[in-house]
């Protein structure tokens, strides 16, 4: 239990509620990893940041629930789900784009992307990654609106944690689990609709009749969704993400963090108008714990910089509404960078020759001095985080520019190994290939097949009642990879070489789409 008594009123600030929260999540207090989990009961937080996390939240969300069902036409040839991975066809759908298995670096481009893109919003603001958008910190967030619907915010659940197992408590602890077990099977089951049409797939799996790799799909993934959102929740952001342990690489002195501005907090009272009276220094913080009350981590930000914080930015919510109660400045908790805050430290302290002075950083009727360093936006464009832009620019344009200009016709060549060649009774050398022509689009295609090189060299194909020739005009099915079994002969005085260069052209009858394949003609003395 983090929470030692009920609230009550600081006496100085008649508005501000006084909450005995507990960090109990803090690198000081936390205990071994083998005692049990204390609780967190996070307080409801008002306020710009939370609010855009629920903006966020419901984006997210939105995103992940509703995308399958989004349709795109292709035509009658190709499916028409808007975003599909699918397996059995070895295709992924993405609106207008279609990837095939060997045009994988594609996905090796967007994970490079993320990858960058991740270490760029890090050293800019921090674990904004961790604190807005992470699936867990988007799960969690959605758990703890159903378990306040039902059981009410803080102090309700708190007092419900330690009463007997009344009938109120069982129906609503009941009611609180079902749901998130319901949530549960929602986030499985939206997951398996990106698999295959998710209209068709949905009636199967209510039905019974999907396959038996769907229900265990949904059953693993609401088995974690459940434990990870609901049980478990800060101790997967603490123990199970490497993360936390890698971002610190990622800051610098000019990263945005969430910070408690010591420097204008402390000395912190609850009881300011009898320290002024006595003539003690005091800061504004009036050590009211709402930052730690609204915590998600159960940590309190006052002790500093901590792995364990996600940089939410709740308990920034919080404390601008106390300053707003008493009348202060808001941004005694801020997104601030470390530069600035030593620079304003080193303010307050006199160079770190005293200790915290509020004197130091205000005017004599109590305004905040010039000298006071704020955030600069410009300090986000600095060497680092330009050349992370860079990089992932580099990369984004690069995948761009190889996406709208790939070819959707592409022929490869395999040569037949045993025999070699095939010495025919009128002296002439006939080698076999097995021709692949992959048509990459959604639409039946009538496709040229031609040799050029080896000019006395003739083509035969099999099953195409054609004599032989040169060029082949051959059907190819839409979205599939056609194979032909050709046949390469060339008159025996002909063959100049052991091993002879040619090439395999495909072309599009109606169109300028044209591939070329680079092969080998053997003959007698060739080698493997």
């Amino acid at each position: 239990m983090n929470i030692l008594s009920e609230p009550h009123r600081a006496p100085d600030a008649p508005e501000v509620e006084r909450l005995d929260a507990e960090a109990v999540m803090s690198a000081k207090s936390r205990g071994p990893l083998y005692e049990a989990r204390k609780k967190i009961f996070p307080k409801r937080a008002e306020g710009a940041f939370r609010r855009f996390k629920w903006i966020i939240m419901a984006i997210t969300l939105g995103i992940y629930y509703l995308t399958p069902w989004l349709r795109w036409d292709r035509g009658e040839f190709a499916p028409d789900q808007a975003v599909l991975i699918d397996i059995a066809h070895r295709r992924f759908y993405f609106f207008f784009i279609e990837i095939w298995p060997q045009e994988f670096f594609f996905v090796a481009g967007l994970l490079v992307m993320a990858g960058f893109g991740l270490f760029l919003v890090t050293s800019a603001v921090g674990r904004a990654w961790c604190g807005y958008t992470c699936p867990q910190t988007v799960w969690v967030d959605l758990f703890l609106v159903v378990e306040r619907f039902i059981e009410g915010d803080r102090n309700a659940r708190i007092k419900l944690e330690s009463a007997p197992w009344t009938f109120d408590k069982i129906w609503k602890r009941v009611s609180k689990h079902a749901t998130w077990i319901l949530i549960g099977v929602l986030t499985g089951g939206a997951w398996i609709f990106y698999f295959a049409d998710a209209p068709s797939l949905a009636m199967d799996f209510l039905t019974g009749n999907a396959a038996p790799i769907a229900y265990i799909t949904v059953a693993i993934l609401t088995a974690t969704t459940y434990v990870f959102g609901g049980l478990m929740r800060e101790q997967v952001c603490i123990y199970m993400c490497p993360w936390p342990r890698i971002q610190a690489a990622m800051l610098d002195e000019n990263s945005l963090v969430v910070t408690y501005n010591d420097w204008r907090g402390e000395p912190r009272t609850r009881h300011a108008k009898k320290a002024i009276a006595s003539g003690e220094s005091v800061g504004d913080c009036v050590d009211c714990n709402a930052c730690v009350a609204v915590c998600p981590m159960g940590i309190d930000i006052r002790d500093g910089q901590q792995l364990e914080c996600i940089t939410c930015a709740l308990c920034i919510d919080a404390c601008d509404g106390v300053m707003d109660k008493i009348g202060k400045p808001r941004g005694l908790i801020a997104y601030a960078t470390l530069d600035e805050y030593q620079s304003n430290m080193a303010l307050a302290t006199n160079g770190g020759v005293t200790a915290i002075d509020p004197k130091m950083v205000r005017n004599a009727d109590g305004s905040f001095s010039d000298k006071i360093r704020h955030f600069d936006w410009r300090v986000i464009f600095r060497a680092r985080t330009l050349l992370y832009m860079a990089v992932w620019t580099a990369v984004g344009v690069g995948m761009l520019v190889a996406l709208l200009g790939r070819d959707r016709l592409e022929v490869n060549v395999l040569h037949d190994r045993n025999p070699q060649f095939v010495l025919e009774s009128d002296g002439s050398i006939r080698n076999g290939y097995t021709v692949r022509i992959l048509n990459m689009i959604a639409v039946p295609r009538d496709i040229e097949v031609s040799i050029e090189g080896l000019p006395d060299a003739s083509m035969k194909i099999n099953g195409i009642n054609q004599p032989p020739s040169r060029a082949f005009t051959v059907s190819v099915e839409p979205d599939e990879a056609t194979t032909l079994k050709v046949f390469v002969t060339l008159a025996g005085d002909k063959v100049t070489d052991a091993n002879q260069n040619f090439q395999f052209i495909a072309q599009d009858a109606d169109g300028d789409e044209r591939d070329v394949y680079d092969a080998v003609f053997m003959g007698p003395g060739a080698r493997k």
